[in-house]
């Protein structure tokens, strides 16, 4: 009798000691970060910001500004009869150009441009070397252009004078000068060298007498002598 009341009581400890090992494992579970069982759903991390690809381009970069170059060479003239205009709008086709008219103050009439007269107005500006007939308008941006082409025709020999007008109003440091003329049979001679006493320091080449019919071709094949 006494054998199995201590068999009763090692079990009844037994069953006890169990039930205390189930309820610690339970708590042990319930407090482990991270667990589910915690009632509570953790914080999603935020999605990071894109970063910019510093190869695209922005508003107002140097990129988004480009663009055919200005043109940095002017063809200037003075054209009384339309003979020198003509040679200037083959060049304008050329080299891609501006294009400036020397248009004088004071229009020239007929009158003025009859060279079997002595005192038409003309020949006495040609006859006198301090003539500076005055320009209408003028560049407004010399500064920009590199090379400048300069025309005119030949009236006795030499450039007419508004010519030299043209030359003392301007500042030419640092630009290269090529001059060319038209006439019916006279040659340049030697009007661009005494033109060039007026440009200052600028570069002056070598220039060139065309017909007034003179084509395009011909124009084109000179400028490409040239060298520029």
């Amino acid at each position: 009798m006494k054998q199995l009341f201590s068999l009763f009581l090692a079990l009844t400890m037994a069953a006890s000691l169990a039930a205390c090992g189930a309820g610690n494992t339970s708590n042990s579970q319930e407090s482990r970060p991270g667990s589910g069982s915690s009632g509570s759903t953790p914080p999603v991390p935020a999605k990071p910001e894109p970063v910019p690809d510093s190869s695209e381009e922005t508003p107002g970069s140097a990129q988004e500004s480009g663009g055919e170059d200005t043109p940095s060479t002017l063809v200037a003239y003075f054209s009384a009869t339309g003979n020198t205009e003509g040679i200037a709008q083959h060049l304008q086709a050329v080299l891609n150009a501006e294009v400036y008219e020397i248009i004088p103050a004071e229009p020239y009439s007929d009158e003025d441009l009859n060279y079997n007269v002595s005192h038409c107005r003309a020949n006495q500006e040609q006859n006198d070397l301090d003539a500076r007939p005055a320009i209408d308008g003028g560049v407004d941006n010399l500064e920009a252009y590199d090379v400048i082409f300069l025309g005119y025709p030949i009236w006795w020999g030499e450039a007419p004078r508004i010519i030299s007008t043209f030359l003392e109003s301007y500042d030419f440091t640092g630009k290269t000068i090529v001059p060319f003329c038209t006439s019916g049979s006279s040659g340049m001679g030697g009007s661009a060298e005494h033109l060039a006493g007026l440009a200052g320091s600028a570069v002056w080449l070598e220039g060139a007498r065309f017909d007034p019919g003179a084509s395009q071709e011909e124009v084109a094949a000179w400028v490409d002598g040239l060298g520029l």
